[in-house]
């Protein structure tokens, strides 16, 4: 059995595309936990949709030797929507390796996790990545850091993980600086599920930290939260592949598989114990609260059970996101789900229709808002048709949060233009260095979840990053804006937005409509109204059959007579008619905001 001082718990973190996952492959080559032969870029990086976007999406652990030690390394996401899978990582760990680029220097989304490595009281090991690029300035970046997070200088490494230049000086650093684990073998079992995932063989597959006792395979195991009773049919470390072993003990990292078939029993944050020695339950994690709302809806209605299932097996491997069922007149049975950022729901369909072999429509993405009625009442709004009406809101609160944008200081002008242009209030204008600048504003959530974040980017030419985190909900002036087809609305265009937005939203939902609806037998308007005044109107023309073909001349009231009885039986048809919208033009209209 190996002594608890030989153990060391890390986590990488970083800003996105700043290495981390070409870090862990090249400690993965260097302690020889894969052979050279079987060696491939983001070894870690388990979906095709992690290799295919170049991110990493789920944190992945692994088990490595490194002078007589054990380093258990978790390698996390690096993008904003993320942030709660780092936040589970760093509750297994005593220590993390914060890596930096050396030519682009301290990201919003660095400073972010690094709050969060402080925020836990972990050791921090920094080091700057991409040395051997030609644009790399370590040494102005090294004082960049000391400047911002008070790291000195002297104690950060400068590493290159494509080459593996001064990696293995970061391992040794690791070791010196990261210290061991604490626990106790001789008490009561307690293992913290901090990650899971499912195997359609084997059920749930965990992993699990323990913190006290010793986990042993076979052991009857109690999960505290739910209170059931398993029996643990195979314990192990990944090395990175799975790899069985008869006991964990305090400290140390794996997984458990427990035969659990229903994905609700081995939740994220749940405390295992033994059946027959309980302890006390650990903190676990607070619950993330999801940010951006979208209705779900399967293309086929007969996929409605399908898409339940695949919901409550992708919620194991991501409880972050949230679902309930909900029904639209216009898409049927489906599922309003939250989630933590647009890219989180972007990965979340993905995965749906790939995993689960589904073909889905999503909604236009909308924000939670809190509207308060005359009578002091207050309820939650996060889907536009569940808007009271007019008469019954006195007044509404949208989500704001506080955004910090780091840019290189040619920049400032066209963000500031940007954000003021999305209602934003400036908090705080910061020089970091002479060629870079912190900039803090306070900005509606719904201004941010369309695409700000690509504004940005093409504003900044992909120098500015971005990072975010609500502070709370503020009174505006905002109206819900319906679209109605044939004088019916219809739920899945409307949408809650400012009033000095509407009329624009409205004129382009109807513009765009009028492009993708078939046309009829009798002429359709599309409508935008707000609290029934319409603000926008488009026409689909009705088919028409040429009724005077068959009119060689004679007295015009005869051409009259034919056209006025053709025109009596449309509005006739218009009256009674139904307007078919086909699932393209909805896919295609709720694309408006894209």
């Amino acid at each position: 059995m190996t002594s608890l001082s030989s153990f060391r718990n890390v986590s990488i973190i970083a800003h996105i595309d700043h290495g981390k996952s070409t870090l862990a492959d090249r400690f993965l080559e260097m302690t020889g936990a894969v052979a050279a032969r079987d060696m491939r870029a983001q070894y870690l990086d388990s979906m095709d949709l992690e290799r295919e976007r170049g991110i990493t999406i789920k944190a992945q652990n692994v088990r490595l030797s490194w002078r007589d030690h054990v380093v258990n390394l978790i390698d996390t996401p690096g993008h904003v929507d993320f942030g709660y899978e780092v936040s589970r990582s760093l509750a297994a760990c005593e220590g993390v390796i914060l890596l930096v680029d050396a030519s682009q220097g301290i990201e919003a989304q660095t400073l972010a996790n690094c709050y969060l490595a402080l925020e836990h009281d972990l050791a921090i090991v920094a080091a700057l990545n991409k040395i051997d690029l030609p644009a790399a300035e370590p040494e102005r970046i090294a004082g960049e850091i000391e400047q911002v997070l008070g790291i000195p200088a002297a104690e950060i490494l400068s590493i290159s993980a494509k080459t593996g230049e001064g990696v293995p000086e970061l391992l040794d650093a690791v070791i010196d600086r990261v210290p061991a684990p604490e626990g106790n073998e001789s008490a009561a079992l307690q293992a913290l599920i901090f990650d899971s995932s499912y195997d359609s063989y084997r059920g749930v597959i965990s992993a699990v930290r323990i913190v006290n006792g010793v986990l042993g395979s076979g052991d009857r195991l109690r999960f505290v939260q739910t209170g059931n009773v398993h029996v643990a049919e195979e314990i192990g470390v990944r090395l990175p592949d799975p790899t069985p072993v008869g006991r964990l003990g305090p400290g140390e990292v794996g997984y458990l598989i427990a035969g659990i078939k229903d994905v609700g029993e081995a939740r994220v944050g749940e405390t295992v114990t033994q059946a027959a020695r309980p302890a006390e339950a650990l903190a676990g994690y607070r619950e993330p609260k999801p940010m951006v709302f979208c209705g779900l809806y399967p293309v086929d209605g007969d996929e409605f059970a399908a898409l339940r299932e695949a919901l409550e097996k992708l919620r194991l491997n991501d409880s972050s996101f949230t679902y309930e069922p909900e029904t639209s007149g216009a898409l049927g049975f489906g599922f309003r789900c939250g989630f933590l950022g647009l890219l989180h729901m972007e990965i979340v369909r993905e995965r749906l229709e790939r995993e689960y072999g589904l073909s889905l429509v999503a909604t236009a993405p909308n924000v939670e808002y809190h509207v308060r009625s005359p009578d002091g009442r207050s309820t939650v709004v996060d889907n536009p048709s569940a808007m009271p009406s007019p008469n019954e809101v006195e007044s509404i609160e949208e989500p704001y949060t506080t955004v910090t944008v780091l840019t290189p200081t040619e920049y400032v002008g066209a963000l500031m233009e940007l954000a003021q242009s999305r209602r934003g209030e400036m908090r705080k204008m910061e020089y970091l260095s002479e060629e870079r600048v912190e900039l803090v504003y306070d900005l509606p959530l719904a201004e941010i979840v369309t695409d700000f974040f690509d504004q940005l980017k093409s504003r900044t030419r992909g120098y500015a990053s971005l990072d975010y985190e609500p502070s709370g909900h503020r009174p505006s002036d905002l109206a819900k804006v319906d679209v109605l087809l044939n004088g019916v609305p219809v739920d899945a265009f409307s949408a809650i937005v400012h009033r000095d937005r509407a009329y624009d939203y409205g004129r382009r939902m109807t513009e765009k409509l009028r492009e993708l609806i078939p046309r009829q037998m009798f002429d359709v308007p599309i409508q935008a109204a707000i609290s029934g005044r319409i603000i926008a109107r488009e026409t689909v023309k009705a088919r028409r059959k040429d009724v005077l073909a068959k009119c060689y001349g004679g007295d015009v009231s005869r051409k009259r007579k034919l056209l006025e009885r053709q025109k009596e039986g449309k509005k006739r048809m218009k009256q009674i008619g139904r307007v078919e919208v086909p699932q393209e033009a909805f896919v295609a209209a709720l694309r408006l905001g894209e």
